[in-house]
């Protein structure tokens, strides 16, 4: 049955003979057609039906006909399973996705640009089209007025389909248009609109036209699962039936009892509660449909009958239809539809007819029916291996069928959707996946065609729904065994490296909330590709091609472990170091030895300017790598800072009396190239040889006497034992930024020096905020107590504590807007952060600026951000973790020495007898370190040697910088002891006047 009502017309539209049409009440007509009506639409110029898959139109009264005309049948090849009806003509869609149009004079062609395309919906606005095809695109032609095609503001409109390219991705559920306007809503209910919002008619909030598609913000998570649009107001229908209409109502169009226009979606409170299953806009009205009661209510432009309620007026809130009995009774609404003047009902009897209107087919998506037909064993091979193959051809070469498939249905999940929920069934997937890569030839069939995807990525997607596909393809590429898995990572990581900032920024999010298993994953999947590529770099010499398709794994790398550290996941560093990467070094290792051992000689021969290039190529790998730390080891962070190549020789010339003096007179003037890039020698005015020993002499005692407390330029914590930068000034500012370069200066030279300082020092310098936790190691009383106010499990107040602090002799309001501010239960942690940040922050500021600045004038920033706060300490400051068995075990005997040697088991023997100071004190001799350096005592490797040019009197003597111990052959073992005791206290000349 169909039912009409509105603007007079031929009666019964010619579908029955005029005695057939029944009349009822309030002006609304039914016919019962022979051929049942399939599917139907009206627009302002035609109406037209599909019976038995033919179509039939007919004329409507407009400015250029002042009459009906007689329905017309169209003589069409193809069987037409939809109509949609526009302002001048008609759309139709073959039941083989194909598309024809019909012009004003009733002339049909097909859309040749739609050819080869499988189109399941299309749309009319005015003036111009929409298509969505079976994998998720959007075409659009005609009319661009008022950036309705949503292609670009300049763009001038075309009579072929285009492709919205901004809503590649997408999974979509449904497309509309309106007057001049067009919308889209997407499987888990995103609704995105664009073109003329002149009455609000997009929902954003605004009246400016927008020429891309734009996502209403204020639907999201409203669960919406249709949508309608009228010639200038948009109406959206929510799983539970809640109406949300907006744009235009000067005719009550908008159902919220006024005539107001409404700028952002607002509910029909008159339908709250009512099971709405149907929602559509005419050019001023609108009808909904209540599957409970079988009532149709309708609101809005009147005048013609149209809201079929016996009244020639507008209304603005719902009123029911007054539709005839057995349609009530009999029959079941299944497709309501307002048109210009008109409005219809079309109805089948109960509990269902095989002639009903075809549902709208949505987007192929990958299911598990899907995947079980491919592996099936009841079907010929060949048959199998052929749909399949098909099939996987559809699906993965669309990024919104994988994105539109795996969905957390459960609970109506998928539709929470937003930046920081993804949407995905990730057991679903895991199970998919799982049974995919069991047959080989599926698995060969989808890397094909996941590749020609992976390509066709847009980087600048407009939704986040796009973004799965980035969590999907790294559990597919996973899970390839050998085929290709290293090609398809390398252009995943490309893609992903290509994003706009606005969707990496979501993409990390979904990172941060990925499940444990995936998240780890994730990480192994490029770090072995990484793994791969930095193996193929050491073994396979120069490949340009490897250097430059090894920083896209890195750099995902960085990215995921950025992620980790932000959102404090389960996953360790040790997950992404690439313990390859110190093969690397060795390579260059070998390279730098051959060209200092073998200059002469491979000058002579030609050779140097090759084994340049090599020490050249890795350099510049290994300068690209050290960007991303965090796949280093930290002795391949210290093997590659102690394998730099320097620039020159920066020397300073010191007198032993006056090191600070002389010191900083020179570094004030020093360049930063000098400071950074040259190496450090020191030479000592009473002695101008060239000796390493000097270098580490001037490091020990310049920092022994800068923080000490004679030096007036640090405040210490009660025992003595740490300095921190003063609130107050003794000493002019020039001082830290000196010891800035000289600090900076240590860190470049690889020299272990006195620096008692928190870990605050080194968090500020990589700028990771300091913890109580940091302030609790300077100040354990303070610290303590301030975590005793956090887990006080009391009321806070009771212990009258105030935002006011005496800090270094001076009162402090650590919150300024609010003075006197009391201490309670609710603000105590951030009364307790305020402290902490003022003490290590902002209380030494400007001090601490000033070293700041001197520190990276002597080193490079990406250098010092290769380590963690902790390595940068342990880089600078060593550890005590003094295992003198690891020294022993390690030592190696040159010349006559072995390790039985009489002069060498003597001389264990007295080490074995010497205090644990007097140990620190050799090692401070033998190394010119006093504490062991941050790879532990492993990393000492002494050796000793005899030295045969001596009298009994003379003394042991060290190459510092390299541990190398130059030992007489003593007669006694007590001459031993006196002598290495004697040369472990010696001051080198260093003494105080």
């Amino acid at each position: 049955m169909l039912c009409f009502w509105g603007a007079q017309v031929r009666e019964g539209f010619e579908l029955v003979k005029p005695d057939q049409v029944k009349h009822g009440d309030s002006g609304i007509r039914s016919v019962c057609p022979k051929s049942a009506v399939q599917d139907m639409s009206a627009g302002r110029s035609f109406v037209g039906f599909i019976r038995d898959g033919k179509v039939s139109v007919l004329r409507l009264r407009s400015e250029d006909y002042d009459h009906d005309g007689k329905l017309k049948q169209l003589q069409l090849k193809n069987k037409i399973r939809l109509i949609v009806c526009g302002g001048d003509g008609a759309v139709f869609l073959a039941n083989g996705g194909n598309v024809l149009i019909m012009d004003k004079s009733t002339v049909c062609k097909p859309l040749k640009s739609l050819d080869n395309r499988q189109v399941i919906q299309i749309a009319c606005g005015d003036h111009h089209s929409v298509a969505l095809t079976k994998d998720g695109q959007v075409l659009v032609w005609g009319e661009n007025s008022h950036g309705q095609l949503g292609l670009r503001k300049d763009h001038p409109g075309s009579p072929s389909a285009q492709h919205v390219q901004s809503l590649s991705g997408i999974p979509l559920a449904q497309i509309s248009a309106g007057g001049d306007h067009s919308f889209v809503l997407s499987l888990s209910g995103v609704v995105f609109g664009w073109g003329k919002n002149s009455a609000g008619q997009l929902g954003l909030g605004d009246t400016t036209d927008r020429h891309v598609p734009t996502a209403v913000n204020s639907l999201n998570q409203k669960k919406t699962v249709s949508i309608s649009c009228g010639g200038e107001h948009t109406a959206t229908l929510s799983k539970g039936g809640t109406v949300f209409t907006f744009g235009s109502g000067g005719c009550g169009q908008l159902g919220h009892n006024s005539f107001r226009d409404e700028h952002h979606p607002r509910v029909v409170t008159e339908l709250w509660g009512s099971e709405v299953s149907q929602v559509t806009c005419g050019r001023h009205h609108t009808l909904v449909s209540v599957t409970s009661s079988k009532l149709i209510y309708s609101f809005g432009c009147g005048t013609q009958g149209q809201l079929g309620n016996g009244e020639m007026i507008n209304k603005s809130v719902p009123y029911p239809v007054d539709l005839p009995t057995e349609c009530n009774h009999e029959y079941t609404i299944e497709k309501l539809l307002a048109g210009e003047n008109h409005s219809f009902a079309l109805s089948f009897k109960e509990p269902g007819n095989e002639s009903k209107p075809n549902p709208s087919r949505g987007i192929l998506t990958l299911d598990d029916r899907m995947i079980e037909r491919w592996l099936s064993k009841s079907e010929p091979r060949k048959v199998v291996k052929k749909m399949a193959k098909k099939d996987i051809n559809k699906v993965f070469s669309s990024a919104a069928s994988l994105n539109g498939s795996f969905l957390k249905t459960s609970c109506d999940q998928h539709y929470q959707t937003s930046e920081d929920h993804c949407g995905l069934d990730f057991d679903l997937v895991k199970t998919s996946f799982a049974k995919l890569s069991k047959n080989e030839s599926l698995i060969s069939e989808v890397v094909k065609v996941v590749e020609q995807m992976l390509r066709s990525l847009n980087p600048n997607p407009t939704g986040v729904e796009s973004l799965r596909v980035y969590l999907l393809l790294p559990e597919l590429i996973r899970r390839l065994q050998k085929h290709r898995r290293t090609e398809l990572t390398e252009a995943l990581a490309s893609k992903i490296l290509q994003l706009d900032p606005d969707s990496h920024k979501v993409l990390e999010k979904y990172w941060s909330k990925l499940p444990d298993g995936w998240l780890k994953g994730l990480v192994k999947l490029f770090r072995k590709a990484s793994t791969s590529m930095i193996g193929r770099i050491a073994a396979d010499s120069m490949n340009l091609d490897i250097k430059t398709r090894l920083p896209k794994f890195v750099q995902i790398l960085a990215m995921v472990y950025q992620v980790c550290c932000s959102a404090n996941r389960n996953i360790t560093k040790s997950d992404f170091i690439i313990n390859e990467i110190n093969d690397l070094l060795d390579v260059l290792q070998t390279i730098n030895d051959d060209m200092n051992n073998n200059w002469v000689m491979l000058n002579w021969t030609g050779q140097i300017q090759a084994v340049i290039d090599q020490q050249n190529y890795y350099n510049a790998i290994l300068k690209n790598l050290i960007s991303l730390p965090c796949i280093f080891n930290l002795e391949a962070k210290c093997s590659y800072m102690k394998n730099r190549v320097w620039q020159g020789c920066f020397p300073l010339t010191l007198r032993r009396t006056a090191l600070l003096e002389d010191s900083f007179s020179q570094l004030r003037m020093a360049t930063q190239q000098q400071l950074r890039e040259f190496w450090l020698s020191v030479f000592y005015t009473e002695d101008m040889r060239k000796t390493d020993v000097n270098k580490r002499d001037f490091f020990h005692n310049v920092f022994e006497e800068l923080c000490a407390p004679e030096s007036q330029m640090f405040m210490y914590n009660d025992n003595q034992t740490m300095s921190w930068f003063p609130a107050q000034l003794s000493v002019e500012k020039e001082k830290y930024f000196l010891f800035g370069i000289l600090c900076g200066l240590a860190f470049n030279n690889n020299s272990v020096v006195h620096l008692p300082f928190p870990l605050a020092l080194f968090k500020k310098l990589l700028n990771v905020k300091p913890s109580l936790e940091n302030l609790i190691e300077f100040d354990s009383c303070l610290g303590k107590s301030l975590q005793y106010i956090l887990d006080y499990s009391e009321d806070v107040e009771e212990m009258e504590m105030y935002y006011t602090i005496i800090w270094h002799g001076i009162e402090i309001e650590l919150d300024p807007a609010e003075p006197g501010k009391m201490v309670t239960n609710s603000n105590r942690e951030d009364f307790v952060d305020k402290y902490v940040d003022y003490i290590l922050n902002k209380s030494v500021e400007e001090v601490f600026e000033e070293f700041k600045r001197g520190f990276f004038k002597a080193c490079d920033r990406c250098m010092v951000e290769m380590f963690e706060p902790e390595e940068l300490r342990g880089v600078l400051v060593g550890n005590e973790e003094y295992d003198w068995d690891i020294l022993k075990q390690n030592t190696t005997y040159e010349g006559s020495f072995y390790a039985g040697h009489p002069t060498i088991v003597s001389f264990w023997e007295v080490f074995d007898e010497l205090t644990s100071n007097e140990k620190k004190a050799f090692l401070l001799f033998l190394t010119g370190f006093e504490k062991v350096p941050i790879l532990g005592m492993s990393a000492v490797k002494m050796r000793v040697r005899p030295l045969f040019i001596f009298t009994q009197d003379h003394l042991p003597q060290a190459l510092t910088c390299h541990a190398l111990l130059d030992l007489p052959v003593y007669q006694k073992k007590e001459t031993l002891k006196a002598k290495v005791i004697e040369a472990i206290h010696h001051k080198r000349g260093f003494w105080e006047e």
